[in-house]
């Protein structure tokens, strides 16, 4: 691998990156402000375990899971929990990029796909792919269903072979476009839904911090910002926090109401 501004990187396919690669120490800067409902929590916790539990799993010839499938709306913490797993794990991160590794002709995908694969085996790291279903889309009621099968079934043939000390984690906003047989293949899946009330106090908390502020700022953020993700809420309190800053003030009740009419997020009911 060639190093670029101390990030390694993988092969390169028609002269372009396919994947990015993240220490540990990376993503540690990247989970700073992670908020994981209980559900998920327990799961991932739980994984945390099994992995420092390697040799009894073994003795019990019973299989560590490896394989990871989340799924569920844009900006809800998909991306963010594969980084903390591998920061917790002290493993690298390779973030696949899917337009890199897709190519005009598929049969050069379905290459590109085992050789992230084949990379991920021999070097432990967490995979990461992110808008999984664009290589693992059903083989049924597809316009290009034979030249797809051959993607998807070199995607069997990777997954089935993943016997390694790497994590393989996909992530999907429209999981009822994956086929069948790859999402059978997944010993561990994760949903992601919108925020409820205390995840998103929670975050808010975590994004104002200790911004001088008005008084149950919380509160009122996390009402105002009902029916928002995670990365919504973000974008929305950064830009509320600039115009504090630009007024010298504290963040203020209007300050959060400006920002959240200027950035339109699309509200989903929780």
């Amino acid at each position: 691998m060639s190093k670029n501004q101390g990030n390694h990187r993988l092969p390169r396919a028609k002269g372009t990156d396919m994947a990015s690669f993240y220490s540990p120490k990376d993503c540690a800067k990247k989970v700073k402000r992670i908020v994981l409902p209980p559900m998920n929590r327990q799961i991932v916790e739980e994984f945390f375990t099994i992995m420092g539990m390697k040799e009894k799993f073994e003795e019990h010839d019973v299989p560590i899971p490896n394989k990871v499938v989340m799924y569920g709306p844009p900006g809800t913490g998909k991306t963010l929990t594969a980084f903390y797993i591998a920061q917790r794990l002290d493993v690298p991160l390779i973030l696949v990029r899917l337009d890199a590794i897709i190519h005009s002709h598929l049969g050069e995908t379905a290459s590109n796909v085992r050789k992230i694969f084949d990379y991920a085996k021999a070097t432990p790291c967490v995979l990461f792919l992110d808008e999984f279903d664009a290589i693992a889309r059903t083989r049924e009621n597809n316009d290009e269903v034979k030249e797809m099968a051959r993607v998807v079934n070199t995607l069997l043939q990777c997954l089935d072979e993943f016997d390694c000390d790497s994590i393989f984690i996909a992530a999907t906003n429209l999981e009822e476009e994956l086929d069948n047989a790859i999402w059978r293949r997944f010993d561990t899946k994760m949903h992601y839904g919108m925020p409820d009330d205390s995840s998103r106090y929670e975050y808010i908390s975590l994004l104002i911090g200790d911004f001088e502020q008005q008084d149950h700022i919380y509160d009122t953020a996390a009402s105002l910002l009902a029916g928002c993700s995670f990365a919504d809420m973000e974008q929305i309190v950064l830009k509320a926090k600039r115009k504090a800053i630009i007024e010298s003030s504290p963040l203020l009740q209007s300050h959060i109401q400006e920002a959240l009419t200027e950035y339109k997020p699309k509200i989903i009911a929780v």
